[in-house]
């Protein structure tokens, strides 16, 4: 028997383990999720081709849609495929102002635009997609390059795990930074796949 066809949603990497809690604690069946290599973020510019790749070769298959992405440092240009393919993704410039809002988020780049942001995701894997992929590991001479600038670090937390608070203030005094700490649990990414999960059932979509 042949499966039925269902929605998708395509995520960032980075939201991998945020979505397949959110399927879990809401009992979401409605759609299937598909992820994006994490690294893409280090190279923004592969993140609208490789969205447009993944939705038309699942096109067939899925008929409804949805990206699980913020515009992540594209310029517009992930905006742009979506507009041509017809696909709707989660509002905002970046992840981080999706977890902790628009409004809150706009206030803190207001009150310190140098702010690095830490969410959970990050934090779990900043040796590797930090330190180790823009090359400070093997470069330390870098580091001052690439976070000189930068004044702060917040740590947005949507569900931390034991010792993650610590762990993130120690990232801060290794970066020469403040420390601040908000929890802002899954935010408008909660928001905007409840929203896309109720229209696949039939119920009218508010984006």
């Amino acid at each position: 028997m042949l499966r039925e066809a269902r929605a998708l949603v395509i995520a960032c990497g980075a939201l991998a383990h945020e979505v397949a809690e959110l399927k879990r604690i809401n009992g979401w069946s409605a759609f299937d999720v598909q992820c994006l290599p994490p690294e893409l973020h280090n190279r923004p510019e592969r993140i609208a081709p490789a969205v447009r790749s993944k939705i038309r070769e699942n096109r067939d298959q899925y008929p409804l849609m949805f990206i699980a992405y913020a515009d992540c440092g594209t310029g517009g240009a992930l905006d742009a495929v979506l507009r041509e393919e017809g696909v709707e993704r989660i509002p905002g410039a970046h992840c981080y102002e999706f977890f902790a809002g628009s409004r809150v988020f706009a206030a803190l780049a207001d009150e310190e635009p140098g702010t690095f942001y830490l969410t959970d995701f990050l934090l779990r894997h900043f040796e590797r997609l930090v330190m180790q992929g823009l090359g400070i590991d093997a470069h330390p001479e870098l580091q001052p390059l690439y976070f000189g600038n930068y004044k702060r670090l917040i740590y947005l937390a949507q569900k931390p795990e034991a010792g993650a608070i610590e762990e993130a203030i120690g990232i801060a005094a290794r970066l020469g930074l403040s420390f601040e700490y908000r929890t802002t649990g899954y935010g408008d990414m909660e928001t905007s796949l409840k929203n896309f999960a109720e229209f696949e059932q039939g119920v009218t979509w508010q984006r």
